[in-house]
C-alpha cells in the first residue's frame, strides 16, 4: 500500500508541476487529476488511503477559511436568492439528465437518477450499491463530470478573463509563520473538523476546518496561513484523490460509457448555464463565483477550484452545501419511487451450520 500511495503522489506532483509550468489555469489540481487518472487507465495501481484523504480534506478546509475577512460577509444578503435559484436549477438538472440517460441510453430509471445526481457522490454510490445498480456505469458518468468541470471551468473562465491573474495557489505563507499562530490554526481547525464529522455534518472534515479557520482569520485573531508547500500539496492531493477513482477501470469500459457521460454532462451544463445567466443578469454577483457555485461537481473539488482561481469560497461553499443537503435528502426518496426496493441483505451461514428452511 505504501508503494502504491507513493507512486500515486509522485504521478500527481509531476502532473501538477507540468501543468503549472505551461501556464494552465489551476494547473496543480488539473494536472494532478489528469495524470493520476491517466495512470489508472493504463493499469497502474493508483490509490490514496482513507486516512491521507481525510488529512487532505482538513488542510483544504484550513486554506479555504484563510481567505475570510469581514468584507467577505458583506454578500451574505444575496445568499438566500442565489441559493433558492440553485435549488431550482438542481431539480431541473437532475430531472433532465435522468430523462436523458433513460430515454437516450436506455438506463433503468433508478440508475439514471443515480448517474444524474449532482454532488453527494459517496451517498449516491452507497444507494446505487444498495439497489444493486450498475456501479461502474454510474461511477464513470459521475467522475467524468467532475473531471470535465475541473479542466473546463478554469479554461473557460480564463479565456473570458473572469479569473484573477498570478499564481493559482491558495492563500499561503512564503515562509514559516509564527509557530504559536500556526499551532492554534491547525489545532482549532482540526478539532472543529473532527467535531462536525462526529455529528455527521455533510463534508464535516472540510467544512469544520473551513469554519474554524474563517472565524480565526475573519475576526483578526490570527494572520497565519499554511506554508505554500503545504497548501500546494493539499491541492495536488485532491486532484490525486479524484483521479484515483478511475482505478481498476480499463479503457474499453470507459469508452463503453463515454457517450452517456458526455451526453449527460452536456444536458446538465446547458441547464446550469441558463440559470447562471438569468441569476447574474438580475443579481449583482461575480459571474465566476456563480459558475463554480452552480457547477454540478463534487463539492471538495469545486471548493479547491474556488481557491485556485481566487474566488469566494464562503459563497461557493454555502451553495454546494445547500445542494448537497437537497441531493442527500431527495435522491433516496426518488430512488424508492422510481423502482423496486433494494433486495434484502443475505447473510451466509457460518461454516458447519445448517441452513434454515
Amino acid at each position: 500500500m505504501l508503494m502504491r500511495t507513493a507512486e500515486t503522489l509522485l504521478i500527481a506532483v509531476v502532473g501538477g508541476a507540468v501543468f503549472t509550468l505551461i501556464g494552465f489555469p489551476a494547473g496543480l489540481i488539473s494536472g494532478s487529476l489528469l495524470s493520476v487518472a491517466g495512470a489508472a487507465l493504463i493499469g497502474r495501481p493508483v490509490m490514496i488511503p482513507g486516512p491521507l484523504s481525510r488529512v487532505i480534506s482538513v488542510l483544504i478546509g484550513i486554506s479555504l477559511g484563510a481567505v475570510a475577512t469581514p468584507e467577505t460577509l458583506q454578500g451574505l444578503a444575496a445568499f438566500p436568492v442565489s441559493i433558492g435559484v440553485l435549488l431550482v436549477a438542481t431539480i431541473a438538472m437532475t430531472a433532465a439528465t435522468t430523462s436523458y440517460l433513460r430515454l437516450v441510453h436506455g438506463w433503468p430509471w433508478q440508475s439514471a437518477l443515480f448517474g444524474a445526481s449532482p454532488g453527494a457522490l459517496a451517498q449516491v454510490m452507497m444507494l446505487a450499491a444498495e439497489y444493486r445498480a450498475d456501479l461502474r456505469a454510474i461511477a464513470i458518468v459521475q467522475v467524468m463530470r467532475v473531471v470535465i468541470l475541473t479542466i473546463g471551468i478554469p479554461t473557460g473562465l480564463a479565456y473570458f478573463g473572469l479569473t484573477a491573474t498570478g499564481a493559482f495557489l491558495p492563500k499561503s505563507s512564503a515562509g514559516l509563520p509564527p509557530i504559536w499562530e500556526l499551532s492554534v490554526l491547525v489545532g482549532v481547525s482540526t478539532a472543529a473538523a473532527i467535531g462536525l464529522r462526529w455529528i455527521n455534518f455533510p463534508g464535516g472534515l472540510m467544512f469544520g476546518a473551513m469554519l474554524a479557520s474563517a472565524v480565526l482569520h475573519g475576526t483578526g485573531m490570527i494572520e497565519a496561513a499554511l506554508p505554500w508547500w503545504v497548501a500546494a500539496a493539499a491541492v495536488i492531493g485532491i486532484g490525486a484523490v479524484t483521479g484515483s477513482r478511475f482505478a481498476n477501470t480499463d479503457p474499453i469500459t470507459l469508452l463503453r460509457y463515454l457517450g452517456a457521460a458526455l451526453g449527460s454532462f452536456a444536458v446538465a451544463i446547458s441547464i446550469c448555464t441558463l440559470f447562471v445567466v438569468v441569476l447574474t443578469a438580475f443579481v449583482p454577483l461575480r459571474i465566476a463565483d456563480v459558475v463554480v457555485a452552480f457547477a454540478p461537481g463534487a463539492q471538495d473539488t469545486m471548493m479547491v477550484l474556488a481557491l485556485a482561481l481566487h474566488l469566494d469560497p464562503i459563497f461557493i461553499g454555502a451553495h454546494h452545501l445547500a445542494r448537497y443537503i437537497l441531493v442527500s435528502l431527495s435522491v433516496p426518496m426518488l430512488g424508492k419511487w422510481l423502482g423496486p426496493p433494494p433486495p434484502p441483505m443475505t447473510v451466509d451461514p457460518e461454516p458447519g451450520s445448517k441452513s434454515q428452511t
